[in-house]
């Protein structure tokens, strides 16, 4: 790897070149914190340096994760410590986070609760934002731990493993992504829409509960 990458963010190039592995735990660790930091670059490119050996595949691996699992931790810290509206009000003064995105998280996570926090980290801006409710609804922190490490190792190991076996072609990785990328979000944002409107019908118009009765007893024989 060159001290300018092509289709590298500089400022990842130069981690990896000065860190090595941990440089691209450091750089994934930040894309967590700041989901439109792309980690669909960040993951191959570490992957790129492993095959030039500029770093070992399995170091590669283990400080990815372990960036996904610090960054992740981070935001449930916020999200347990400010609580929801604290937290939305915080993310509407950062310049990379939109709220909507949060909120679609939320619906997300409300709905499909431990299995939103494994999947989500394989779902793009999602994978970032679905440890703030995890922290607001205070999930056990084991619970949450194991889920984002499992998620994070198999959404890692895909795109490291990627950029390995690409070498100079690693960016090809970035096209797919995108086209997977769009389609998730498309799907999750008709999910929580379809999620939220059914939350919002009035509870008598799903359907009415007809009244008991008690079935009358003939009587007793004298």
């Amino acid at each position: 790897m060159t001290t300018a990458t092509p289709g590298a963010p500089q400022w990842v190039a130069d981690l990896m070149d000065t860190l090595g592995a941990p440089g691209a735990g450091l750089a994934i660790a930040l894309e967590n914190l700041f989901p439109p930091l792309p980690s669909e670059v960040i993951l191959p490119l570490a992957g790129f340096a492993a095959s030039t050996g500029r770093m070992s595949l399995l170091a590669a691996l283990l400080w990815t994760t372990a960036g996904s699992v610090v960054g992740a931790l981070a935001l449930y810290g916020i999200g347990a410590l400010l609580g929801r509206d604290r937290t939305v009000a915080l993310a509407a003064r950062l310049p990379l986070v939109k709220v909507t995105d949060i909120a679609k998280t939320e619906a997300w996570f409300l709905r499909h609760g431990t299995k939103a926090v494994f999947f989500g980290r394989m779902i793009p801006v999602f994978r970032s934002l679905i440890s703030v409710p995890a922290g607001v609804e205070r999930m056990p922190l084991p619970v949450f731990l194991t889920l984002t490490t499992l998620g994070s190792a198999l959404w890692n190991t895909a795109f490291v493993c990627a950029g390995y076996l690409l070498g100079d072609n690693w960016t090809e990785v970035t096209t797919v992504v995108s086209a997977y990328s769009k389609a998730v979000l498309a799907g999750a944002a008709v999910a929580v829409l379809v999620f939220v409107a059914v939350r919002r019908r009035p509870k008598g118009a799903r359907g009415t509960a007809r009244p008991a009765t008690t079935a009358q007893q003939p009587p007793d024989n004298p």
